[in-house]
């Protein structure tokens, strides 16, 4: 499995991902908005698009489909509930669902709600000498996870973690749909002063360019990823004084508390 990062270099800070097989050099654009520059990578590398995969319907996601579909023709797929609300869809998906690229490679749909109702992360699982990737879209960002101001539901969204992406090995890439590595951080030092990852990350991205950010695993997730420490005894007494508590509460008070909070800090 061969993967590119294309940057969006626009105000959403968008990543676009190009999966391609090696015997083939057939690939799959995952939400790519900006077409041109996906289609210009792919001809740089000496790939052609064949499928375009959308993670959900927010048009940040999808608003390049038509000049891609324009330009190669390619089939579109995405969640089976969320094929209403994009346009040319002819392959809707659901979790568990296989999506294949070329001879050599074949990604499992997960099912993902949480940031909008529908969505799909796409798992690569280990094959040869791969290491496993996660297409996270807008679930699971570098250091932070997807709101659910737009559609969603923080309680589906927690429901996501804790059912589906807490089973994937520390070794999985984490190839979200947006930049905010710097400021995911931020926000875990916030809540949790004495983690020395987050701090140790924070200092090595200092000074780089959005488009250098480093390709995280989730074992290094769950060190900085204050979402993913719901156990953490600082993030709780941190969280107390803001909430209704009477005793130590679950992994998922404190999500939605966090996610709560995140949305306005």
């Amino acid at each position: 499995m061969l993967i590119e990062r294309v940057w969006a270099a626009n105000a959403g800070r968008n990543f676009h991902y190009l999966i391609a097989c090696g015997a083939t050099g057939e690939a799959l654009a995952v939400d790519p908005l900006d077409a041109a520059r996906c289609l210009r990578r792919a001809r740089e590398l000496g790939w052609t698009i064949r499928q375009i995969f959308n993670t959900h319907e927010h048009v940040d996601h999808t608003g390049g489909n038509a000049d891609m579909v324009a330009a190669t023709g390619a089939a579109v797929l995405a969640h089976r509930d969320a094929a209403a609300r994009i346009e040319g869809v002819t392959h809707g998906l659901n979790g568990g669902d296989s999506v294949r690229i070329g001879r050599s490679v074949e990604l499992r749909c997960l099912d993902t709600p949480g940031h909008t109702r529908a969505h799909l992360c796409l798992y690569g699982s280990p094959q040869d000498n791969d290491v496993p990737a996660l297409f996270s879209g807008d679930t699971l960002f570098n250091a932070g996870v997807g709101n659910c101001i737009h559609g969603g539901d923080p309680r589906l969204l927690y429901d996501s973690f804790s059912s589906t992406l807490s089973r994937l090995p520390d070794a999985t890439r984490v190839f979200p749909g947006h930049e905010y590595l710097v400021r995911n951080l931020g926000f875990t030092l916030d809540r949790e002063p004495s983690n020395a990852a987050a701090r140790e990350m924070a200092q090595r991205c200092s000074g780089l360019a959005a488009e250098n950010m480093p390709v995280t695993n989730l074992g290094e997730e769950r060190q900085f990823n204050a979402f993913l420490r719901l156990e953490s005894p600082e993030i709780i007494e941190g969280l107390r004084s803001r909430t209704e508590w009477k005793n130590t509460p679950g992994p998922r008070e404190v999500f939605l508390a966090l996610r709560e909070l995140r949305n306005r800090w």
